[in-house]
């Protein structure tokens, strides 16, 4: 019977494959007290079967085949961070040692703890490094019960009983397979290289859950957040992966087959067609440059970002850099060596460094793992540049990395969530200290320029002041869009209320752009709104010329913006804007 599960569409295209099943490891979990004298023997089983998966990872990525993405090391990197972070195997034991718990109880304990810290996150890719959390728990789990990584054999021990349905789409026993997941981990992603998997689903993740991230890189469609999927589909379903909609349809009709194949088709020329635009200037039909630059959070992303044609890199999140640091922060040097590999890796073009956007509420300062029960509303408490100038030696130290970096190409560096005069200031006033610090040590560094995050209503309705101390401005829309509306990115409850079309939100958005071109100063958008083809038109209207997106949604917006004229679309853009149901305008 043919049914459907809907989850977030997150990399595009149509899979169609048997269903292969991965289930969670933690779901039989054995619970009981062991006596004292056993908590050492207790404590021993979970560090070899920790040092046993790091091996595992470390041998991965020494076995990486060259034209695996970047990203996939970079994510196999977290994992290696989270396996030796302190407060997991602190937590584990002292479960042990003081409750007396077994191994694998104190071990899902403190994944627990840990896993509602990430929870109240208010950075959404960092809350979803809870994932990658988990599937570190998973894989020492699954060692302690002699289990062996879960995909292998269950894509082994796939059916290869042809059926109605695989005659449809090939005549040979190669029938494609579609991986039905929990979660997915970075190691196990690897077989996406050399397999029949053609697609994935998972049960949970986000548009920025490391899922996600690799799908896009490797450009495999894929579904996060299906929540039910992997109880509702059984092994060897026939099922197809809808990642344009977010939709999985189980065991469809031969008519359905038949329709999603030609979709499938489509598909794939559109694709193509899309390849051939790389080296096309983003120009619109009346002759608008537009600059099309690339989001990344490593500097091994940039390869990704030449590759499709990116003009630069608009937004480098740095934090990642941060991640996983429950102890030491990444010093100087490390940073320097990571900014300017991005420097480089972009040959010459331009890089936006974003300052470290991260706050006290996230397990990834100093004083990660202590209690933060002052921190009740961590999207409103001390993070971005409110943690930065709350930790003068951090943010120098940070600050003087970029500038060192900028001594081998053009950086820019941008600050995020600035909202006061005085926050402007004091930033600026460090920055000048970071460059007399570089003099005194005769350091060289190069000239940087600087930037702000327009993402605060408050910054976006004084954007004059603004513009008298920065050279251009970034507008973050996935945070201006939620502290106009006063909606919990986190909370399923009102997540339907986080509307980027909501009129004030464009309406801050306009404004901000029709400032830096009346002043002569640059201006783009990094948030998702830049990637959203469905948006490009009305930016355009709206007087952007500048977008920063993830490197795979470029050469689709590229596409729009060679089909659009920008002066015509001026007057339609008004109308957007006047309208109390923008989002009716917007349909093509």
């Amino acid at each position: 019977m043919t049914f459907s599960v809907h989850g977030l569409a997150v990399s595009r295209g149509i899979a169609i494959g048997r269903a292969v099943l991965v289930a969670s490891s933690r779901a039989d979990v054995a619970h009981y007290f062991i006596d004292a004298d056993k908590t050492v023997e207790e404590i021993q089983r979970v560090r070899v079967a920790r040092d046993a998966v790091a091996e595992e990872i470390a041998r991965v990525q020494r076995d990486l085949p060259k034209d695996a993405p970047h990203e996939l090391s970079a994510l196999l990197d977290v994992h290696l961070m989270l396996l030796q972070d302190e407060q997991l195997s602190d937590g584990v034991k002292h479960w042990i040692t003081d409750r007396l718990y077994n191994a694998e109880w104190a071990l899902t304990t403190q994944y627990e703890v840990i896993a509602r810290q990430f929870d109240e996150m208010e950075d959404e890719y960092l809350r979803e490094r809870k994932a990658d959390l988990e599937q570190v728990v998973e894989r020492i789990l699954g060692f302690m019960k002699g289990v062996a990584s879960p995909v292998f054999p269950a894509a082994q021990a796939a059916s290869r009983q042809p059926r109605q349905q695989d005659l449809l789409l090939d005549d040979t026993m190669d029938v494609p397979l579609v991986l039905i997941a929990h979660d997915i981990s970075p190691a196990d992603m690897l077989q996406f290289k050399q397999s029949l998997f053609v697609g994935f689903a998972t049960d949970v993740g986000g548009k920025t859950s490391h899922t996600a991230i690799v799908a896009r890189s490797l450009d495999i469609p894929a579904v996060v957040g299906a929540r039910s999927a992997s109880q509702l589909i059984e092994q060897d379903d026939w099922v197809i992966i809808d990642g344009d909609s977010g939709v999985l349809i189980v065991d469809p009709s031969p008519i359905i087959l038949a329709e999603y194949g030609f979709k499938q088709r489509q598909g794939e020329l559109e694709r193509q067609r899309l390849n051939r635009l790389k080296h096309t200037p983003a120009l619109t039909i009346d002759g608008q440059k537009v600059e099309l630059l690339a989001n990344i959070e490593m500097p091994d992303d940039t390869a990704g970002a030449v590759a499709v044609g990116a003009v630069g890199v608009g937004l480098f999140r740095s934090e990642f850099l941060f991640m996983g640091r429950t102890g030491k922060l990444p010093d100087e040097q490390e940073q320097y060596l990571a900014y300017r590999k991005a420097v480089e890796g972009m040959q010459g073009l331009p890089v936006t460094i974003r300052t470290v956007d991260i706050g006290s509420d996230k397990p990834l300062d100093r004083l990660a793992g202590k209690a933060q029960d002052g921190q009740l509303n961590p999207a409103l408490g001390l993070r971005a540049i409110r943690w930065s100038l709350a930790d003068p030696p951090m943010f120098l130290t940070q600050l003087r990395a970029i500038l060192r970096a900028a001594v081998h190409g053009q950086v820019n560096l941008l600050v995020p969530m600035l909202a006061h005069a005085s926050e402007i200031r004091q930033t600026l006033s460090l920055l000048d200290h970071a460059r007399a610090e570089l003099d005194n040590k005769g350091i060289a560094y190069g000239p940087v320029q600087l930037g702000a995050m327009i993402e605060i209503p408050a910054a976006a309705l004084t954007v004059k002041l603004f513009l008298k101390y920065f050279d251009f401005l970034s507008i973050g829309t996935n945070d201006l869009i939620q502290y106009t509306l006063a909606i919990d990115r986190a909370d399923e409850a009102v997540s339907h209320l986080y509307d980027p079309c909501h009129p004030a939100v464009l309406r801050l958005i306009a404004d901000t752009i029709a400032e830096c071109k009346a002043q002569g100063k640059g201006v783009s958008v990094c948030g998702e709104m830049a990637g959203d083809v469905g948006m490009t038109r009305l930016l355009l209207g709206l007087g952007l010329r500048s977008f920063s997106m993830h490197p795979s949604q470029i050469l689709a917006v590229k596409q729009q913006v060679l089909r659009a004229d920008a002066s015509k679309l001026q007057r339609w853009a008004q109308d957007v804007l006047a309208s109390e149901e923008p989002s009716a305008l917007l349909s093509p």
